[in-house]
């Protein structure tokens, strides 16, 4: 299996038994153009897998272990799309440190160069999701030079701002969230958690969305297993640790990159303080707000209808203007 080792020289992370990390990743498509997908809270690698189809028109990773042929090495300098994925400590196919300390948005961005390193990636799109967009800001503010773009998904500022408006809804979904303890159990909860409800109960040919969503989610937790108590309550710590200081705000808006900052409609974590912020920091002035908003809420549109593939397409296209600036 394709794993990255990595080792952040943390003494007090050696005393408690930690030593190296691995981090398992998967590897699809070819070409110039670099992807990393850094996957949010209690999510793995194949959460993405809408994502990569679209990008790379392939869901078959690369074998990682077969020797790379000429035609590889070509595309691998031309034209078309390579992403990576990856499993975060604390979940899936990846190392569960044992202690709340080992998890923090800069410990995990660590990790994420360290993938791109052993991949051989200088520079690279980076697309971070709730808890992956914390984890993709921490890079590019700690090594902006290795960011292409950047992409923000349901991002928050961390701490207090992770947390959702608190009704008798929320309270409901967190208390079937801990209780959880099946694949099967668990994709409900998830599914009521990532969608509305009208979403779900649209009918798709003979079943609903409901339905044939259910089974993609129970087959991807069934693979990689219940995340434990440990990896839960850490990559929870990572979140409510999290901060962004205005020295990082500044380095990332002045690197010269482009930053894209997507929220869905009706999204819990949407702070709209904070996206304020990001926006008055992140927007590059080049662009006037109307196009930045209009682009933006064409893709949201085509999200939230459903329309994965032009979504994809669009993200596609958007990677393609990054990189003829």
């Amino acid at each position: 299996m394709p794993y990255c080792v990595v080792s952040h020289g943390d003494p007090a992370a050696a005393a408690g038994g930690e030593g190296d990390v691995r981090i398992f990743y998967q590897r699809y498509g070819h070409g110039g153009t670099k992807v990393l997908l850094i996957i949010g809270f209690a999510g793995t690698h194949e959460s993405w897998g809408p994502q990569v189809k679209g990008l790379t028109g392939d869901v078959e990773a690369v074998d990682e272990e077969s020797p790379a042929g000429d035609d590889d090495e070509a595309s691998a300098a031309g034209e078309g799309v390579e992403v990576c994925c990856f499993d975060n400590r604390g979940i899936g196919r990846s190392s569960v440190p044992p202690h709340k300390s080992h998890y923090t948005t800069v410990i995990m961005a660590k990790d994420a160069l360290a993938v791109m390193d052993h991949l051989g990636w200088r520079k690279a799109h980076v697309f971070g999701h709730s808890m992956g967009s914390m984890i993709a800001s921490k890079l590019a503010a700690m090594a902006p030079e290795r960011v292409a773009s950047l992409a923000l998904l349901n991002t928050t500022g961390g701490g207090y701002q992770c947390i959702p408006k608190i009704d008798w809804q929320t309270i409901s979904l967190a208390c079937r969230f801990l209780r959880a303890r099946t694949p099967e159990q668990r994709a409900v909860v998830d599914l009521d958690v990532h969608y509305t409800r009208e979403y779900l109960d649209e009918i798709v040919g003979s079943n609903t969305r409901r339905q044939m969503l259910y089974q993609e989610y129970v087959k991807g937790l069934s693979s990689c297993g219940m995340q434990s108590s440990r990896g839960f309550e850490g990559q929870l710590n990572a979140c409510w640790t999290h901060k962004l200081t205005q020295k990082e705000l500044d380095r990332i808006s002045s690197a010269g990159f482009l930053i894209v900052v997507i929220h869905g409609r009706w999204s819990a974590a949407l702070i709209i303080h904070y996206r304020l912020v990001i926006f008055n920091h992140y927007t590059d002035h080049r662009y006037p707000y109307d196009v930045i908003s209009s682009g933006m809420m064409l893709l949201l549109s085509c999200i939230m209808q459903g329309d994965l593939q032009r979504s994809s397409s669009l993200l596609l296209s958007w990677l393609n203007s990054m990189e003829a600036t």
